[in-house]
């Protein structure tokens, strides 16, 4: 009787290993000229010393709903950092309960975008979080009524002194931009996918590993790419074929309402994927809550390939490689107004 010798489960997992290892080391080397992991340290902000007393205060500012007119709207409202750093709705509701005309983009990891807001309008986070506080839609400020709030409460003249200590007024609007730019310096969510990177042959399962691989090589990452895998040029949506209105509304054109220039009409930022998995609805219109679905979309609009089933699985499986741990944040305890801090108002202005 012939009898088959045994190999210990140990040294048979040692022998795969040894087989999946150079395959991996391979992608692996791939994909770092392709992308980049997090750093382990807080990134520098061109202009804006990180400090611990300004990111304390721009995390005091970020949950402060007293800098919008009505005293209702933080910027923690449309990118709330207990549901990936964005409002999970289609467009973003504001003052009065208005709709905004564009889906909310991630707050995470959002220091690493080359640009702010789908069209790139804002150059860097300090320039963005001037923004909403002064749409309509959003949250119906001013500037002067920004600064008088913070003004009339002693603590937030306090903190700022200890931010812009250099300063012999440092209560301005710049800032508060500033302070809100520090603490959103801050938002990093080291993911699966990093540690991958960084050498971990287990942080991926092999479903991941394959997503990755499909995704590098139908062409995904020509467009996504770099250390937030998009985030940083701009592409037209619909580069093969133009996907439907319900999904690209036609009175949005993009990045031509910034350059009006005829080439950019319809031409959007390319999306950082980032925890992309946790952050639906997706696209610049929110029209889409499945991600399988925005897979298979960007996939016949932008590379022409009609995905298989298995294929974009795979991909969908990758991307939630991209879902991060979120540094522990712990609600602030605000300055309390004084008789002097301006009124709450809900009025909406017709212009």
């Amino acid at each position: 009787m012939f009898l088959q010798a045994k190999i210990p489960l140990m040294a048979l997992s040692l022998i795969l290993s040894a087989q999946v290892a150079p395959a991996q080391e391979d992608l692996r080397a791939l994909a770092l000229d392709i992308f980049s992991p997090l750093p382990s340290t807080l990134p520098a902000v061109a202009n804006n010393p990180l400090t611990p007393d300004k990111i304390a205060l721009g995390k005091a500012l970020f949950f402060d709903p007293r800098i919008s007119a009505s005293g209702v709207f933080s910027c923690n409202s449309c990118h709330n950092l207990a549901t990936g750093g964005d409002d999970n709705l289609e467009t973003s509701i504001g003052h009065g309960w208005q709709k905004g005309p564009r889906n909310a983009p991630t707050v995470l990891n959002a220091v690493f975008n080359g640009a702010q807001f789908w069209d790139g309008r804002a150059p860097d986070l300090a320039a963005q979080a001037k923004g909403p506080v002064q749409a309509g839609v959003e949250m119906a400020n001013t500037p002067e009524n920004v600064v008088a709030t913070l003004k009339s409460m002693p603590q937030y003249q306090d903190w700022f002194r200890a931010s812009f200590p250099k300063e012999t007024d440092p209560v301005t609007f710049d800032n508060f931009a500033r302070a809100i730019e520090a603490y959103e310096a801050t938002l990093l969510t080291p993911s699966p996918f990093d540690a991958w990177l960084n050498g971990d042959d287990a942080a991926l399962n092999d479903q991941q590993v394959a997503g990755l691989q499909l995704f590098i090589d139908s062409g995904c990452a020509a467009c996504h790419s770099g250390i937030n895998l998009g985030g940083q040029e701009y592409y037209p949506f619909g580069l093969i074929e133009k996907p439907g209105a319900e999904v690209l509304p036609e009175g949005d054109k993009g990045r031509f309402a910034v350059t009006e220039t005829v080439d950019d009409e319809y031409v959007f930022r390319a999306a950082p994927l980032r925890n992309i998995a946790v952050t639906a609805p997706y696209f610049h219109s929110g029209k889409v809550w499945d991600l399988k679905v925005a897979v298979e979309i960007m996939a016949s609009s932008q590379l022409g390939t009609d995905l298989t089933v298995e294929e974009a699985e795979g991909i969908v499986a990758f991307l939630g490689s991209l879902t991060g741990t979120l540094p522990e944040v712990v609600y602030p305890v605000l300055p309390a107004e004084t008789a002097a801090t301006p009124r709450p108002s809900g009025e909406i202005s017709v212009e």
